[in-house]
Parts: structure tokens; sequence; C-alpha cells
């Protein structure tokens, strides 16, 4: 393997956020490649050298460069960067597991849970690929716009190998983003899975028109519901209060750069879960995510009020106006509780 291969690094999944990561890294001096599975798309990228879909205005350096095709992605690249939406998270492993190498490292920035089975991506990567390989995940209140501007970011690498997360954080760091790294690999997921459902909610709560008020307590129970869910999965209760628990739950609920809550907001002003999903043009994890999560309470057998009412609104056609109300016509209890 070359000095230049090691160097190397394939980002996997061509939307907003793929990009600005791939911007990012070949902006920090690594030679990328941005692989994206529609061809046509992809083509027109190459020749228009940046993203007019999905992240216009932001031209590429000639660090980076444009695939389509994974069989050549193999043959040039060790180490990967998945932000796939999760529906496509295990076919794209399964693609590229014949290229990986003893030293590959598969880092993911993807947020969801996968369709059907309710599993955290990293139980995905881990079936798929074994459980030798180097992976890390990377999660945190980020928008894309912002970091592909260059403006002040945080995020958190999760690893279970410490040396492994700090070589991934060594691939984001420089003057304008910061990266801590986590050992609590389930936590940092589930806090970047269920900030999407509680998005959605915060969404309809303001499209319905009833103000900071509510939107705050919707943010805030949604938080207890996270850490109630992330530790009976074996999370740890400090992460859910760090940047991939509380900074990206606050980041998703209040900012309409958040397509989980331009959703939310859409069915509150009355449109149709269809017509909403159509107008976005990319994924809104947290209307899959949603029917998993309420899957999950219910296996744990966790009290997610929230979480249930959002999974209504969106696959059992209850009103929003009737999911708010229910939520706050629930029984007297302990906050802590």
């Amino acid at each position: 393997m070359t000095e230049a291969s090691a160097n190397h690094i394939a980002v996997l999944g061509a939307g907003s956020w793929g990009t600005a990561l791939a911007l990012l890294l070949a902006g920090n001096g690594f030679s990328v490649t941005l692989w994206g599975r529609d061809s046509a798309r992809m083509a027109r990228m190459a020749h228009e050298r940046t993203n007019t879909v999905y992240l216009p205005g932001f031209p590429f350096p000639d660090s980076l460069a444009i695939e389509d095709n994974l069989q050549h992605l193999r043959e040039q690249c060790r180490h990967y960067l998945l932000v796939v939406p999760s529906h496509a998270f295990r076919s794209t492993l399964t693609a590229i597991k014949p290229g990986l190498e003893e030293d590959s490292i598969l880092a993911w920035a993807s947020k969801g849970l996968e369709s059907g089975s309710g599993k955290l991506l990293g139980q995905v990567l881990e079936e798929v690929c074994g459980s030798g390989i180097r992976s890390g995940v990377i999660s945190g209140p980020t928008f894309a716009h912002e970091v592909a501007k260059g403006l002040p970011t945080a995020l958190t690498v999760a690893s279970s190998n410490e040396a492994t997360a700090e070589i991934i954080a060594g691939w984001l760091r420089n003057n304008h983003v910061r990266v801590y790294t986590n050992g609590d690999v389930a936590g940092v997921q589930l806090g970047g899975a269920i900030k999407n459902v509680m998005a959605i909610a915060a969404g309809i709560s303001d499209g319905l028109g009833f103000g900071a008020n509510a939107r705050a307590a919707l943010i805030t129970r949604g938080l207890a519901e996270l850490q109630r869910l992330g530790v009976a999965m074996g999370g740890q209760a400090e992460t859910f209060m760090g940047l991939t628990g509380a900074g990206d739950l606050i980041l998703t609920c209040t900012d309409d750069s958040s397509r989980n809550r331009r959703v939310g907001l859409g069915l509150g002003k009355g449109r149709k879960l269809p017509e909403v999903l159509a107008s976005l043009g990319q994924e809104a994890e947290g209307v899959a995510t949603a029917r998993e999560l309420f899957n999950l309470a219910c296996r744990h057998g966790v009290d997610m009020p929230i979480t249930e009412q959002v999974y209504k609104v969106l696959y059992e056609k209850l009103a929003p106006s009737e999911a708010v109300k229910a939520l706050f016509s629930r029984e007297p209890r302990q906050e802590n509780s």
C-alpha cells in the first residue's frame, strides 16, 4: 500500500453532509474521493466541480475526486467514511467489504437505526465486517452548510478503541473544528438517532403555533426520553448531556435547517407526509427512526410518550393537534421519574 493511498479517504454518500465532510477532509490535506450511487448526478458534479443540488456554492478543490463505481473505489482507498442513509448502510458496507484491509478504518457519520431491525449502525457494521475492523462514529450538532463555510463547529468521535477514535478525530480537526473523543459508542449513536424524532415533534408543535414554551418543554422531556432509552441500551448517562445528546437535540429542534424539524412543521401546518417528504429533496432520517424507536421502547419497557405520539402521527394518521393534546393531558408525575 502506497503512502498516497494511506492518505486517501473515500467518503460514501454525496448528499449535503457527505459533501461537507469531503470538503473538510480535503481542506485538511487528505486526498478524498466522494462517491454517490447516481451516475448522472456524479458526472454533473465532476463536470461542475461543486454539488449544485445539495450543497451549492462550495467549489471542489483539486484534491477532491468524484466516483460512482465502488469497484474502482476499492482499488484506490483503504479508509472509508460512510455518510449514506441508514437504509443503505448495510448494502454499502457489503459492497466495500471485499476491499477492506487489516489496517483499514471505517468511520460513519450516518444517523439513524436500521430499518426493520432497529439495530444501531455500529451493530450492523460489526455483523457485516466483523468485530476486528477499526471503526468509529462521528456525531454532534452540525449543519452541513456551516461546516462547508468553515464556521466554528464541535464534533465527537466515538470508538471502542481509543487510538482509532483519535485517528478519525485527526481527520477532522483544524482551527475551526474541535473534535472530542468518547468511548460510549452506543450512547453517541442513540443521541444522533433519537434527536431526529424529537425534532419532528418540535416542528409539529411550532407548526401548530404552540410557541416557545411548548418547544422548550418538548426538548427537555425529549432529552429525558433519550436518556432513559440510552441507558437501558447500554449508553452512559453523561453522554446524553454532551454534544451528541443535548447539543444535537437543541440544534435539530430549533433551527429550520433541520430536515426533520421541517417535516414536523409541514405536518403541523396540515400538509400530508408524502408531500412534505417530496419537498425536502433529501432523507429525513427521523421518519423511519420513529418506527424503530417506538418498537425499541416497547421492547425495553421504556416510557417514551413523545416518541409514541410522533409514531402515531407518522404511521397511524393521528392528527398532530391530537398528539400534542395527548402529551399535555398525561397524568401528573415527578419530573425526574
